[in-house]
């Protein structure tokens, strides 16, 4: 009897429909595996692209017109290249040439690409107890808060900016690690904020400099001296090193910074009337 019933049993092929379906499902997303994670690139920036403000003003275009969605991590420009070397973002944007190279030239990243740029400047109390305001270089400007012993307030961060910072004390052969020179391990705008409370000097890029002139009691020093040129770079993390690098993203990123239209975009940017960074020069990126 029970052998009759299993062989009278009609099967409803429609009953395994929903099981085929999935399975067929399955199957095209192991072919096409295009999910939610690699519509995300992971962006590590130094602080000042973000307390500029500039990241808020672009990214949102570049989003809305590629469908990517950017998770910015602003740090250091010393951090976002270890987390580069880690494989913990896809991409950098930062300020720190000659680390740069070094990154590039040991396989971490793909290739360097000129953003943008803008200048270092030294701001402080507008009394200047260092009388830097005269100074004839950014050399002799350190030597005279070194020998007035003015307190100087440095991100101490392994930044671009702190790096800058150390290439200067050096050049000018300055020793600089005493009590008046105070490391404090912040972002740009930290370091602002404390200058300010301690009346004291301290070296920043221009372009937070616009963006906190009008909350502190500082003013620019000095400013000008060819050495204090600001150039920002863009690189891919290398997919080689670190499989789950999301390269299309990382590259899609790229080319529209780089582009014509974003670097107009860039140029507009202003804060008190004064542009905050300026436009690469295209040959740079033909190399």
């Amino acid at each position: 009897m029970k052998t009759q019933m299993l062989i009278n049993y009609k099967i409803d092929p429609l009953s395994y429909l929903p099981g085929t379906l999935f399975v067929l499902l399955f199957i095209t997303f192991l072919s096409n595996p295009v999910s939610a994670v690699d519509s995300i690139i992971r962006l590590a920036t130094t602080t000042s692209t973000e307390n500029s403000g500039l990241l808020h003003y672009l990214l949102p275009e570049f989003e809305k017109k590629t469908g990517y969605e950017v998770h910015t991590i602003a740090v250091g420009t010393g951090k976002a290249l270890r987390m580069g070397k880690d494989g913990d973002v896809d991409v950098l944007l930062v300020h720190a040439p000659e680390a740069e190279k070094v990154f590039v030239d040991n396989r971490y990243g793909v290739k360097r690409y000129q953003v943008m740029a803008n200048d270092f400047v030294v701001i402080g109390d507008r009394k200047d107890p260092a009388s830097i305001r005269d100074a004839a270089s950014i050399e002799s400007a350190f030597h005279k808060i070194q020998s007035s012993q003015s307190v100087f307030i440095s991100r101490g961060d392994d930044s671009g900016t702190h790096k800058k910072e150390l290439q200067i004390w050096q050049a000018a052969n300055i020793p600089f690690k005493e009590k008046w020179h105070r490391e404090i391990g912040q972002g740009m705008g930290k370091t602002i904020q404390m200058a300010n409370e301690l009346g004291a000097y301290t070296l920043t890029d221009r372009g937070t400099w616009l963006s906190f002139q009008d909350k502190v009691n500082l003013e620019i020093l000095y400013q000008g001296d060819v050495s204090l040129f600001n150039p920002y770079g863009i690189i891919a993390v290398n997919p080689e090193r670190y499989a789950d690098i999301n390269i299309d993203g990382a590259n899609a990123l790229i080319q529209w910074l780089i582009s014509e239209q974003t670097q107009k975009l860039i140029g507009q940017y202003k804060k008190q009337d004064q542009i905050l960074f300026f436009p690469h020069e295209p040959s740079l990126n033909k190399k």
